[in-house]
């Protein structure tokens, strides 16, 4: 399969879930909670992840369990911005556009059909298995129901995967007709669906979290798996005020020469690599209200607030308190 990647935000999930059961995640997993300082985690430890709990459980329909727990944070800025739709046909434009940056596995397409309104995901980039899957799927029902705050049944869903020895649960879960062993993952569900109100629908937060999603996207893109490892490696560089390409380079046991050249054969600059990877901490701090702007200042390295604030003005068109505010009123 196609090295893909989930979004750190979604990986969460599992560590809730665990935790509302009084389990030690960590310990479990043998790693530790990602957090808004990361960006993704590979496909494979996410596989990988899954299997262990199911391993410990050991009853049908994992992810169907764990998806009781999904909220918007858990799909980052493609959650909070589906949240501010009016309709769940905006979210699902929202959906359809911003995918790759929660679940990159395969595209989601979504389509008005006779039967009803279909999202479908095919195989092209592989497939990731039962698990990673139905907990993707039902996620994505739950959020949805949530978000309208109705328990709306869909007409049909469709795995890739072959059938379970007891499907009841899926049947129980989704409302409709539950098929395995399909050509493609499917959803179906009703057209007046479409209709449905979102209940945190806010227009100017739905515009913010729009920019946001489509620069997400162009990150989620450009972002090869060794840019982002240098990323991984400036963060405690950055909170130890160690911001130099020559602390960079000795973290992977390499000259500045050679990292610089390495720098530029993805066509970019330590400066940006500094820039962007300053901007994904700063907002994960500001979603912190216990952290307030000195210490998030300290904590990226300035020395004075309005150093901090220009360069997050630059990054995302609005002072860091606005923004939190936007995000703190997202969550209520």
């Amino acid at each position: 399969m196609v090295a893909t990647r989930i979004a750190a935000s979604y990986a969460q999930l599992l560590y809730d879930y665990l935790e509302n059961q009084g389990l030690d995640a960590e310990q479990l997993l043998g790693a530790t909670r990602p957090d808004e300082t990361q960006h993704f985690v590979p496909m494979s430890i996410w596989q990988l992840w899954l299997s262990r709990v199911d391993a410990l459980e050991r009853r049908p329909a994992l992810g169907l369990r764990i998806a009781q727990s999904i909220s918007a944070r858990h799909f980052g800025v493609l959650g909070y911005a589906a949240l501010a739709c009016g309709t769940v046909a905006e979210a699902l434009q929202r959906l359809e556009r911003y995918h790759a940056s929660v679940y990159d596995a395969n595209p989601a397409s979504v389509s008005l059909t006779p039967e009803g309104v279909v999202i479908e995901w095919g195989i092209e980039r592989g497939k990731p298995g039962a698990l990673v899957d139905e907990t993707a799927i039902a996620s994505l029902v739950q959020l949805a129901r949530d978000m309208t705050e109705q328990h709306w049944p869909l007409h049909s869903v469709s795995f890739v995967n072959p059938q379970p020895a007891d499907i009841q649960p899926y049947v129980d879960f989704f409302g409709g007709e539950v098929r395995f062993g399909a050509p493609v993952t499917r959803l179906v569900f009703g057209h007046d669906c479409l209709a449905l109100p979102v209940r945190k629908s806010d227009p100017a937060l739905l515009a913010l979290m729009d920019r946001q999603a489509e620069r997400l996207l162009q990150q989620v893109a450009a972002v090869p798996a060794e840019v982002e490892a240098w990323r991984k490696s400036l963060i405690p560089l950055i909170r130890q005020g160690r911001m130099s390409l020559a602390s960079l380079a000795n973290e992977h046991h390499t000259s500045p020469r050679s990292l610089q050249r390495r720098l530029s054969e993805q066509g970019i600059s330590f400066q940006h690599l500094l820039d962007t990877t300053r901007q994904h901490l700063a907002e994960g701090y500001l979603l912190d209200a216990k952290l307030d702007m000195v210490e998030i200042t300290v904590l990226l390295g300035y020395s004075e607030q309005s150093a901090f604030t220009r360069a997050f003005r630059s990054w995302v068109g609005l002072a860091p308190a606005q923004w939190r505010r936007h995000q703190l009123k997202a969550t209520k």
